[in-house]
């Protein structure tokens, strides 16, 4: 299994300025930056889940690339 962490910025509908990051792991086979086209699929599927939210941009990086003490953190998911 390769887990890919697909980092969406989102913004408040309401509240354009308001914005955060959510991270939405997944299996992926492929690199990072066709992660990163293919995403628009899952991105919409989470909007659609969550419709306070609009998606301003995204990227995909492996989980936990900036964390590498790995002491009980379960993976992130929005």
């Amino acid at each position: 299994m390769n887990l890919i962490d697909l980092i969406v910025t989102v913004c408040a509908v309401v509240s354009p300025a308001s914005c955060e990051e959510k991270h939405l792991v997944f299996d992926w086979q492929g690199s990072l930056q066709q992660c990163a086209m293919a995403a628009p699929p899952y991105i919409a599927q989470w909007i659609g889940e969550h419709p306070k939210w609009t998606a301003v941009k995204w990227r995909c990086e492996y989980p936990h690339a900036h964390d590498h003490a790995g002491a009980g953190g379960g993976a992130h998911i929005g």
